[in-house]
């Protein structure tokens, strides 16, 4: 008997596979659409239509006699600009619009004004002097006032004033005119005690400029300062490199305490704040090598903190850049202008290969044989 019933569920497990696999078998299948796309031409070449970059200007090389120890553009020095002289009086000569207007202001006008005020003050001093003393005098004069003098010598300051006020706005406005869109961007960060500076505009790469020490005070593998470099305590080791008759677009900040980015042959004294973005602009409107100094006191190496500016041609300053490693406005990498050659591009009237579809999860189902076999009894 118990053979039996062995032998039943045995073959109801048989018949219920059976069935199962010929459902199965029977369900509907989800075909999944066949995309056809056109392969690539092997030697395909980018159609006439497809914007090409701007070639970049070939780098200078590091042997080239017309660069200078640090990599910059060999331009000489010229002891009569863009530095301190001893024994001079008066300010450097000026090579932007901007200091070219404040050395007018300087010197046609308020040295003359300041001169015949300190002059008219010490004629009346000495005219007091003489009229009113007291051999002359021997009775003290009782005058209280006087309606006329009172109303001169407030009105006629007044107008002084106004004349020195009126040149000195439009001074100002000028030195804090936002630069246009072709501008050159520098962006100088004061440290403790040297300077860094990036060109945000030319890939954003970064040099930073520390003072040259004299023979005898270097360390081993420093650099000493020689007079081709510039004078003692204002020649760098890396100098700012600036494109003439382009404007410039300075921007300052600083990584510890208040530093000042000054250069006196622009015309130009910036403070640099952590934590704060100053900004103004100038022109050059002549090359040469120009010196300066931090001009805000930051610390005990204050005194140490030289700025050393290179003004040379566009073409000069596009080669510096592309050496330095940078990219000019319009150009692409070297690495990323060779990557967009070499990838194969579309033939002219191809068109372009569809994306492939994503693999989607079929809701379908093979049905399932709810109907179990009826157990023999």
């Amino acid at each position: 008997m118990f053979k039996t019933r062995r032998v039943i569920g045995v073959t109801l497990l048989a018949a219920g596979l059976m069935f199962g696999g010929v459902g199965q078998a029977n369900a509907p299948t989800r075909v999944q659409p066949t995309v056809t796309s056109a392969a690539p031409a092997p030697d395909a070449q980018p159609s006439a239509q497809t914007a090409q970059p701007a070639p970049a200007p070939a780098a200078a090389q590091p042997t080239d006699p017309l660069l200078a120890v640090d990599g910059g553009p060999a331009v000489p020095i010229d002891p009569k600009i863009g530095q301190p002289i001893d024994g001079r009086i008066g300010t450097q000569p000026q090579v932007t619009p901007n200091g070219e207007f404040a050395a007018w202001m300087h010197n046609d006008l308020l040295v003359p004004i300041i001169t015949l005020i300190s002059l008219f003050v010490l004629g009346l001093l000495l005219y007091t002097m003489v009229r009113y003393r007291r051999a002359a005098n021997p009775v003290a004069s009782k005058t209280s006032h006087n309606t006329m003098i009172e109303v001169v010598w407030t009105v006629v300051p007044i107008l002084i004033l106004v004349v020195i006020a009126v040149p000195s706005i439009g001074l100002l406005q000028a030195q804090f005119k936002p630069a246009p869109a072709n501008a050159v961007t520098l962006k100088a960060i004061g440290n403790q005690w040297y300077w860094s500076y990036q060109y945000p505009d030319h890939g954003g790469f970064e040099i930073t400029s520390n003072m040259l020490k004299e023979k005898g005070e270097t360390a081993a593998g420093e650099r000493a300062r020689t007079d081709a470099d510039g004078p003692r305590l204002l020649a760098t080791d890396n100098r700012v490199v600036l494109p003439t008759n382009t404007p410039i677009r300075l921007i300052t900040t600083a990584n510890d305490v208040i530093h000042s980015w000054a250069m006196p042959a622009f015309w130009v004294k910036l403070d640099a704040v952590p934590g704060k973005l100053n900004e103004t602009s100038f022109t050059i409107e002549r090359p040469g090598v120009y010196f300066g100094q931090c001009s805000e006191l930051c610390g005990a190496r204050h005194g140490y903190m030289p700025i050393t500016v290179v003004a040379v041609d566009r073409a000069t300053f596009d080669r510096w850049v592309v050496a330095k490693g940078g990219t000019l406005p319009g150009t692409q990498p070297a690495a990323a202008s060779n990557a967009a050659a070499a990838a194969p591009q579309p033939a002219a009237g191809t068109a372009p290969t569809p994306a492939p579809m994503p693999a989607t999860t079929s809701n379908e189902t093979a049905p399932v044989n709810t109907t179990a076999p009826a157990a023999e009894k």
